[in-house]
């Protein structure tokens, strides 16, 4: 990635929990200078506290390249006033706050600011995250750009075509990971239930899940319906297990969508 004009102008990180500890090391990692980065946290880390150079609850920059809003939604009223001196159009304002859409950031920067709304997920923490992004009329194609290349240090990005649809990407891959680790407790639980050891069918349940989502993302992978049915047998152990998982009143499908329903639901409570 190149960091020319951020390393000459600099970065302003505003929040720096887990997530935005996950962005800043895979922004270091790739060659961004300390130097040129500003963060504002009130309750720094030790690991933040310890990186050498970085410009901790520092004085910001004039008119740095790049602003990146990382604060919880509830922390948002009290964060955001302190970059309203950033807002006119100098300065690209990246936020991966939940619940707060474009519209309130074009309050206090101004419309004239160009501002990318995106959602991040947990596994951005191991650089496996995936990253949905929308932009708001002043963030132009080189804007984009540069969000999806800083968001990219933590793994993949796709670009929404409406800010509406944020609420459909909250529901499935922002609270997404909640569903795969719970699916992986009831797959332990179910194992003990079988008779397993509580370790060892916890690891069987992990490596399983691990596994499988590796090769359904492997380059070439065929789609999951395949997959599925190339690990099912006519009358096997999996078919019998799908029969009551592919329930069409109470099976895994139709409860998914009830579930990732409500949460785009209360997404859409939250934003308004």
């Amino acid at each position: 990635m190149a960091f020319d004009e951020i390393a000459r102008r600099g970065l302003v990180l505003l929040g720096c929990g887990k997530m935005g500890s996950a962005m800043l090391a895979g922004w270091l990692r790739q060659g961004l200078p300390a130097e040129s980065v500003w963060v504002i946290e009130p309750r720094p880390s030790d690991w933040l506290k310890g990186l050498v150079g970085v410009h901790l609850n520092a004085p910001l920059p004039e008119a740095p390249a790049v602003a990146v809003v990382a604060v919880k939604p509830q922390m948002m009223g009290e964060a955001l006033p302190q970059l309203a001196a950033l807002g006119g159009g100098e300065t690209l304002v990246i936020s991966i706050a939940a619940g707060t859409p474009i519209a309130r950031f074009e309050e206090v920067l101004g419309a004239a600011t160009p501002i990318v709304r995106a959602m991040p997920n947990t596994p951005a923490a191991i650089g496996r995250g995936i990253t949905a992004l929308i932009g708001n009329a002043a963030a132009g194609e080189a804007h984009m750009a540069q969000a999806e290349a800083l968001l990219a240090a933590v793994g993949e990005t796709v670009r929404l075509v409406s800010e509406a649809q944020m609420d459909a990407v909250t529901a499935v891959s922002g609270s997404g990971p909640a569903y795969v680790f719970l699916l992986i407790e009831a797959m332990a639980a179910a194992g003990e239930a079988e008779g397993l050891a509580p370790e060892l069918a916890m690891r069987l349940a992990k490596a399983t899940v691990a596994g499988a989502g590796a090769l359904a993302t492997a380059e070439g992978a065929e789609p999951p319906d395949r997959l599925r049915v190339n690990v099912t047998s006519p009358g096997g152990t999996t078919a019998a297990a799908l029969e009551v998982l592919m329930d069409p009143e109470a099976g895994l499908l139709p409860l998914m969508r009830r579930a990732i329903h409500a949460a785009a639901e209360r997404s859409r409570e939250l934003a308004g």
